[in-house]
């Protein structure tokens, strides 16, 4: 069983900086695409940056420019760096490794960006 455990979430004004972690118990990175969600209050869950196996990445708008994604293969682990946070970056933000009907996901992290 593939556990996945989030880190780094807190609490930052507006402006500052994050870096949240996703470590897997095993390397999954050959075959499976990752990403990073987020969940506000009231909203539905949203994805906000996803990496393939091919190193092809794409970001939601609203995080392009300031948001990072990237992977650390002999740590077993996925990273999403946060810069120029907003108050509406305020979330529960999850990792998800998938790859074809196998879909693993870590149990959150609050990120509250407030003054």
């Amino acid at each position: 069983q593939v556990q996945l455990v989030e880190s780094g979430g807190g609490v930052v004004q507006p402006g500052g900086s994050l870096r949240l972690s996703c470590a897997a118990t095993r390397n999954m990175f050959d075959i499976y695409s990752e990403a990073w969600y987020r969940q506000a209050p009231g909203r539905v869950r949203e994805l906000v940056a996803a990496i393939t196996p091919g190193d092809n990445i794409n970001y939601a708008d609203a995080v392009k420019g300031r948001f990072t994604i990237s992977r650390d293969i002999a740590k077993n682990t996925l990273y999403l760096q946060m810069s120029a946070l907003k108050p509406e970056d305020t979330a529960v933000y999850f990792c998800d490794y998938r790859y074809g009907p196998n879909d693993y996901w870590g149990r959150g992290t609050q990120v509250t960006v407030s003054s």
